[in-house]
């Protein structure tokens, strides 16, 4: 997500031309992608999109490898019928549009999901996964869900606001050490604070020369440098839900 001040592009790397495992369902008064698992475990993953929203190929690319992994999965319309962003919309006006899609306003379409999950697909461990937009959104749930088992938060972050560290339960950060959006300087903020208040498990990982959209954003066949840090950071996502999931 841009940062507040300063808006500056997301990348939106490679849009991927995937069509998908899973369909679509209507959760209450939204709608959403939902795939589910193989194996049915009562695990269940909310997977919360980034500001280029929940029908993005590449997001239920993601959500369609957890649903592989064991998790039945759905990526929700947290912009409730709103536009997306567009990668050639004017990022002048960027601020305006943001202001409109709070990623710590999503309270009431959390609930719905939660029940849907519970009542329609007898989730008992439920977890989340989100990017960009959907990471600060991540950050916020996780400070306010307690039955959210376990969270992965790729590339977002909470800056504007001091009591942002009382995690609930497990929580993974990922960040990009060449991300335009995110400066290291935030990153080690995040990591100094919570080492101070944070009494749960948590665990924050900067990957070495990705940028801001590295995890799910680029195609398999991307660049030999690049590909062992994606895989690596899809491969941590996976193991901490494993692990608290």
């Amino acid at each position: 997500m841009a940062n507040e001040a300063h808006p500056c592009p997301c990348d939106i790397g490679h849009r991927i031309e995937y069509g998908g495992l899973g369909h679509e369902v209507q959760v209450e008064h939204i709608k959403a992608y939902l795939t589910k698992s193989p194996v049915d475990a009562g695990k269940a993953v909310i997977v919360i999109q980034d500001i280029f929203g929940w029908q993005l190929p590449n997001t239920r690319y993601m959500a369609d490898m957890l649903a592989g992994n064991g998790y039945t999965t759905i990526v929700p319309d947290f912009f409730v019928g709103q536009e997306p962003w567009h990668p050639s919309g004017d990022w002048s006006t960027f601020p305006e549009w943001l202001k409109t899609r709070d990623a710590r306003k999503i309270n009431r379409e959390v609930d719905a999901v939660l029940r849907y999950l519970k009542q329609q697909c007898h989730a008992t461990r439920i977890g989340i996964v989100g990017f960009c937009w959907g990471g600060v959104a991540v950050h916020h749930l996780m400070l306010k869900y307690p039955e959210f088992r376990a969270g992965v938060s790729v590339y977002g972050i909470i800056r504007d606001a001091e009591d942002v560290y009382d995690l609930k339960n497990p929580t993974l950060f990922i960040f990009a050490e060449n991300d335009s959006v995110i400066p290291l300087e935030q990153v080690s903020l995040l990591t100094q604070k919570l080492k101070e208040h944070c009494k749960v498990q948590y665990q924050i990982k900067t990957f070495s020369g990705q940028t801001h959209g590295f995890v799910h954003r680029k195609r398999e066949d991307c660049s030999p440098e690049d590909k062992p840090y994606i895989d690596e950071a899809r491969r941590n996502l996976l193991e901490w839900l494993h692990k608290y999931l």
